[in-house]
């Protein structure tokens, strides 16, 4: 069965945004072109090493001399997006695996998410991972996402601050505080 691409060559929004409460959230990355929306959930780890990418890539093409790709070192204040998440959400695929490239050609970063790959229990401990690496299939569905620099520059901004803006961190061992209190695990504290 051929892989169902939802591709988004020029996107209208592209955001990371959440469901839920502090300590329970969801993570969606949501793409948007006219009246088509697709959203996959990802964790919150899988948010942050994205934003995190992105930036680095920006950064390097920077560097080079001159600037050919006029990537801007701040998010264009044009494109600021602090909005809420379009309503309804409604997932297309859990994430698994995300790639992100460079198009030199369209000048874009080039992001591609594929679903969670579900292996049956105990197949493992049947196939050799040759084998296995062998027989494994094309996934069902991906999400492929074109974005022009300064929009990139802008998705990273707003998904460093929705990872950011969970549960506060303990100062002592640096794990989140629960609503309903916390107790710390580093040893000797109170």
């Amino acid at each position: 069965m051929p892989t169902i691409v939802h591709e988004f060559a020029w996107p209208d929004r592209v955001v990371v945004g959440t469901v839920g409460l502090p300590g329970s959230r969801t993570f969606y990355l949501q793409v948007r072109t006219g009246t088509q929306i697709v959203s996959v959930s990802l964790e919150k780890q899988q948010s942050a090493l994205l934003a995190e990418k992105i930036d680095e890539m920006l950064d390097q093409l920077m560097s080079h001399e001159g600037n050919p790709f006029s990537i801007p070192t701040k998010t264009p204040v044009e494109l600021v997006d602090n909005e809420p998440l379009d309503q309804p959400v409604m997932e297309e695929f859990r994430t698994g695996a995300m790639s992100l490239g460079w198009d030199p050609s369209t000048v874009q970063v080039v992001l591609e998410a594929y679903p969670v790959v579900e292996v049956d229990p105990g197949i493992d401990d049947v196939l050799d991972e040759d084998l296995l690496d062998a027989i494994m299939v094309e996934p069902t569905e991906m999400l492929q996402v074109r974005m022009p620099v300064g929009t990139a520059r802008a998705f990273a901004k707003r998904t460093r601050e929705v990872v950011g803006a969970g549960r506060p961190l303990c100062p002592l061992c640096g794990n989140p505080i629960d609503p309903d209190g916390h107790v710390c695990t580093l040893p000797g504290s109170p």
